[in-house]
């Protein structure tokens, strides 16, 4: 007998439960970062001690991807999905109430084992699903994880704009996350392991190996300097140019939307014009972007420059993930797990640590130090067509 939550569900195919996952995903992340300059002044702290702070969720992300794969293959993907992302705006919308930088960094630790969670399972969905209905989608999907955080940014912006606080503003993201999660993935079930590797069990510490450290370097410009566009730019707005709150919350949903339109079309080029040559294109839109921000002489220059960000930052990481899914030299959870571990601490990590950065040496040197792992990736995307 079907449960009140899956009569709740709409009846959506196979790749559109994906998309809703990865939207809900970030719509759950999200709702923060717009708040950040917000939070930062509450704290009454520098750009060096809040970035420390920032690191608890990359503390709590670390520890779930490292080894949060057995413990979801015996939980099931359903109910990982659906419990974890009720739970992540909860906890963003604890921390906010934090009075001390120790007490932010140790309340944003439980949003990080969420986040670590989440990320090994609506990857592994997506590429399975892809091998379930022979068509590539994975950048789409990835699209929609920037829908949800452009929506989220755009509404955090909104809200800021017109007074109201952090706190309320992320309580008021719970019942929303919830009511979207019932709606959209209510009737939400798990797709088959790939034939392949169905009985490959997942290992219980996710070590990466050559293979997945040359996927790492490949998309670690992208990943750092999408999580510097996500703490920072709003900080940098507001720090550079004086810009109102919703012109700075503005530049978070910048990056994302222009992501976000990029990954919609990402796989068809793909597909065209095999995952090297397009990353290599992209980087160069990244480098670009990430020059002009550092350079940007007005607020609309650097806001040309976040959106290239978001075009340069769209499809690297989606690639990466496609290819360790596809490793067969073990379980794909763990390779997936492996890349995403380091992949995305870096996106958490990196960009808090660029605090220290922007309070010796500027701000705008949060964004120009990522022009050498801009270089890195070039040189390392070729590792995008070893299937």
């Amino acid at each position: 007998m079907p449960t009140p939550l899956r009569r709740s569900g709409l009846p959506l195919p196979l790749a559109w439960r994906v998309y809703a996952a990865f939207f809900l995903y970030a719509f759950a992340i999200g709702g923060i970062f717009p708040r950040l300059p917000e939070i930062q002044r509450g704290l009454g702290v520098a750009e060096g001690a809040f970035g420390l702070a920032l690191i608890g969720t990359a503390c709590g992300t670390m520890v779930s991807l490292t080894f949060a794969g057995p413990w979801l293959e015996r939980l099931g993907h359903r109910r990982a999905l659906l419990g974890l992302s009720a739970l992540l705006p909860v906890f963003y919308a604890i921390a906010a109430h934090a009075r001390t930088p120790t007490a932010f960094f140790l309340l944003l630790v439980p949003a990080g084992l969420c986040i670590g969670a989440i990320e090994v399972v609506v990857n592994l969905e997506a590429d399975r699903v892809e091998h379930q209905t022979g068509r590539r989608f994975m950048n789409r999907a990835h699209a929609f994880w920037s829908v949800g955080f452009f929506v989220a940014g755009l509404l955090g912006a909104a809200l800021s704009q017109v007074g109201v606080s952090p706190q309320w503003h992320l309580a008021l993201v719970v019942p929303l996350e919830a009511a979207g999660l019932a709606l959209l993935l209510g009737r939400f079930d798990a797709a088959p392991h790939r034939a392949a590797t169905s009985g490959a069990p997942a290992a219980r510490f996710a070590r990466p190996t050559g293979g997945v450290m040359l996927l790492v370097a490949t998309a670690l410009s992208a990943m750092v300097l999408e999580g510097a566009g996500a703490d920072w730019s709003a900080i940098y707005m507001r720090d550079v140019f004086g810009a109102a709150p919703f012109l700075a919350g503005a530049a978070v949903a910048t990056g994302a939307a222009a992501q976000a339109i990029t990954r919609f079309f990402a796989d068809g080029f793909v597909e065209k014009h095999q995952p090297v040559v397009v990353a290599r294109v992209l980087l160069g839109v990244l480098g670009c972007g990430t020059l002009l921000v550092f350079a940007a002489p007005t607020a609309w220059a650097a806001l040309l420059g976040f959106a290239l960000m978001g075009v340069g930052t769209s499809a690297i990481f989606p690639l990466a993930m496609s290819a360790a899914a596809q490793r067969t030299d073990r379980a794909p959870a763990t390779n997936v797990a492996a890349l995403a571990q380091i992949s995305f601490v870096a996106f958490l990590l990196g960009p808090p640590l660029l605090g220290l950065v922007a309070q010796g040496f500027g701000i705008r040197w949060a964004f120009g130090v990522g022009l050498p792992l801009v270089g890195l990736s070039l040189v390392a995307a070729g590792a995008l067509r070893r299937r």
